[in-house]
């Protein structure tokens, strides 16, 4: 009869590969995290603060992660036209800064992880995000690379990987991965996808096509190859990217505020109103309207959701170059700040457009031409 009323005991949780393919996993109270791993305890609010590793101690509401620092080493593809060449990156997780109310990293694990942060998937968005700033020639990686220009390449690397992710690199090497690669299968792989996609019907969120395909590509890999997840549906990837932009937005606008600032009272200005674009789009992800409805008592119909769901991946593609403009920020020198702070209110100006369209109660359309 004693055994009807027992406990049973909770199965202890899987934490193997943390620290070799594993970066970092949600624990649930009670939990014990590994030697040699940090606890990272979140409240509701998004705020964290960090324990040493140990049984896990979380009030209700608060979810609980932990990771190991690393060291950790991924294969980065620079261009994803030339595979077989790449680099190799050490790295490990920023040691928490005293002078930060939130670390990076923290805000990265909380506000973009599913709750399991594989190797994999981090170096699937690092490379996302590098092979981004190259395109947009942000950062420059030209062939024939000379030293000087190699080390203002790794330097622009090291502050995007910091601000981006919380991550500082150790080393990065150039690497031959001709081995590793089957560039024709790579081809093959992504011709049947854009073969499959185009006999899909195209006519839901047609009025965001580029958010979509934005979207798209993010679930897809270097290679053009899709990446094995599932697609996420409107609703879904409405509410990932409006948490998102709850979380961050106040974290990067604290950022943009720490700025040491050059002399001159345009910039000064220009800075304080790229601030104030930052507080009312945040204000305006706070007080954002259901994705389903138009008013009370009216459903919006499928297609105006999954057009209001692309206008917040605009949004959060805006939130992404705001991250890496604020590592050119912080490298950049007096005669920098005017070209950047141009950036800065082109990339607010996308930020507002896709918030106000997901604002909006219908999604606007085209009569066509007679």
């Amino acid at each position: 009869m004693m055994g009807l009323f027992s406990r049973r005991r909770k199965q202890a949780v899987d934490t193997e590969g943390l620290g070799v393919t594993l970066i970092a996993l949600r624990l649930d109270a009670g939990d014990v995290a590994p030697a040699h791993s940090t606890v990272v305890v979140f409240n509701a609010g998004g705020h964290a603060r960090r324990m040493a590793a140990g049984k896990v101690s979380c009030e209700q509401g608060e979810a609980a992660f932990c990771f190991h620092p690393g060291p950790y080493s991924m294969d980065l593809t620079p261009f994803a036209s030339a595979p077989e060449w790449g680099l190799r990156l050490h790295f490990v997780i920023d040691a928490a800064n005293p002078r930060m109310s939130q670390q990076r990293f923290d805000l990265y694990l909380y506000s973009e992880t599913a709750g399991r942060l594989t190797l994999a998937d981090f170096a699937s968005a690092a490379e996302m995000a590098l092979q981004s700033e190259l395109a947009q020639g942000l950062l420059a990686l030209p062939p024939c690379t000379s030293v000087e220009e190699w080390h203002v390449f790794r330097a622009g690397l090291n502050q995007l990987m910091y601000t981006r992710y919380g991550v500082v690199l150790e080393d990065c090497l150039p690497v031959d991965l001709g081995e590793q690669v089957d560039y024709a299968a790579m081809l093959r792989a992504r011709a049947a996808a854009t073969h499959a996609a185009s006999a899909i019907d195209a006519t839901v969120a047609a009025s965001a096509s580029n958010a979509a395909n934005a979207a798209d590509a993010r679930n897809t890999n270097a290679a053009g190859a899709p990446s094995g997840k599932p697609r996420l549906g409107p609703a879904e990837q409405d509410a990932r990217g409006l948490r998102r932009l709850f979380l961050e937005l106040p974290a990067l606008g604290g950022e943009l505020r720490l700025l040491a600032l050059p002399e001159g009272l345009d910039i000064f200005q220009q800075h304080q109103s790229l601030l104030l674009r930052l507080g009312m789009a945040a204000l305006n992800v706070n007080t954002m309207p259901s994705l389903a409805w138009a008013a009370p008592d009216r459903q919006l119909p499928a297609a105006d959701q999954a057009s209001r769901s692309a206008h917040t991946l605009v949004a959060q593609a805006a939130l992404d170059e705001a991250w890496s403009l604020l590592a050119r920020f912080q490298q950049a020198g007096t005669q920098q700040w005017p070209a950047l702070l141009d950036e800065a209110d082109r990339i607010c100006a996308n930020m507002e457009t896709g918030l106000s369209l997901r604002r909006a109660s219908y999604s606007p359309r085209t009569e066509p031409s007679l």
